[in-house]
């Protein structure tokens, strides 16, 4: 209760413990504050009452949330002598799939699904939201056996492997997680200025050249839509366009039938993908109910169609 209201909060067990009926307890209100969408939620800072220990690992030293009051350890990849030889080896044309925004993650692994890659890894990237728990998209996917393993890199966390760097966390996807293909993409909560530049989708052009860079085969999400009402996200999204224009890497970019690839720069291999209704079948049928902005598939089904064709184009 919050002066005599109900209020709904998260609270993540591994920052800060359990809470139980009674306990006083500390509270971010930013995010109802400020009517947010994704993170339109309160959280708990401390639990007052039992005042838990929250160090986090006791085995690892490497600390996520830097120097903020949550910071705790982590055992990452790269701090385990077992797994030394990973590093040093290349991707050899391993299927990258790099998206922008996190409701593209489940359709396009969908897309892999239906042409018969089974274990597929998500790489959860630090550009939206932190702890990879706050995905309900994520746990549905892992429940149902959509998605074999998550890996949490830079100063996100929570994954089934935590890694220091992005680099190391698609090394691991292949090597450690024995994935087929990995997905890439920032976890829920993007967030935009409606600057050119300033959006935290625009991480996909350095990942798709970092892929490229270990020697994987990196393939664009491209955003597209048919239900925004805003312009320049009708069609190929003015942000997929942006970071193709920014990144170095020869990219694979599938496009669905009958769709424009405007604004897509000829360097990169635009693919135009046939027969994407059964992935998006399959989609409809795991029932974990993606949306994007609130729109599902009935909705806006060029933005679902356009993400289950990058895990078919592999």
């Amino acid at each position: 209760m919050v002066d005599g209201a109900a209020r709904r909060a998260v609270n993540y067990r591994s920052l800060t413990g359990d809470v139980g009926v009674g306990d006083e307890i500390l509270l971010n209100t930013t995010g109802l504050s400020l009517k947010l969408g994704t993170g339109g939620v309160d959280f708990v800072i401390a639990n007052l009452t039992q005042c838990p220990d929250i160090s986090g690992s006791t085995d690892g030293h490497i600390i996520k949330g830097r120097y903020l009051p949550c910071q705790h350890s982590v055992l990452t990849l790269e701090e385990q002598p077992s797994y030394r030889e990973v590093w040093d080896r290349s991707l050899d044309g391993f299927p990258v799939l790099v998206g922008q925004l996190h409701s593209q993650v489940i359709p396009a692994a969908c897309g892999l699904l239906e042409r018969g890659l089974r274990r597929i890894a998500y790489v959860m990237t630090d550009a939206a939201a932190l702890p990879l728990a706050f995905s309900k998209t994520i746990r549905a996917a892992r429940s149902q056996g959509i998605l074999s393993a998550s890996i949490t890199c830079g100063q996100a966390f929570g994954g089934d492997y935590e890694t220091v760097t992005l680099y190391s966390a698609l090394l691991a996807a292949k090597y450690v997680a024995n994935a087929d293909a990995a997905i890439v993409c920032q976890g829920p909560g993007n967030a935009g200025t409606g600057t050119r530049y300033g959006y935290s989708g625009v991480e996909q052009a350095g990942v798709l050249d970092a892929a490229a860079r270990l020697g994987a085969l990196p393939i664009a999400i491209v955003r597209m839509s048919s239900g925004d009402a805003r312009e320049r996200h009708q069609g190929v999204s003015h942000h997929t366009q942006t970071t193709l224009e920014l990144t170095y890497a020869r990219c694979v970019v599938p496009i669905p039938s009958g769709e424009a690839p405007q604004g897509i720069p000829n360097r990169h291999d635009v693919r135009i993908i046939d027969g994407y209704g059964p992935a998006l079948d399959r989609l409809r049928a795991t029932g974990v109910g993606v949306t994007t902005m609130g729109r599902n598939q009935d909705q806006d089904p060029l933005f679902f169609a356009a993400a289950a064709c990058a895990g078919l184009s592999v």
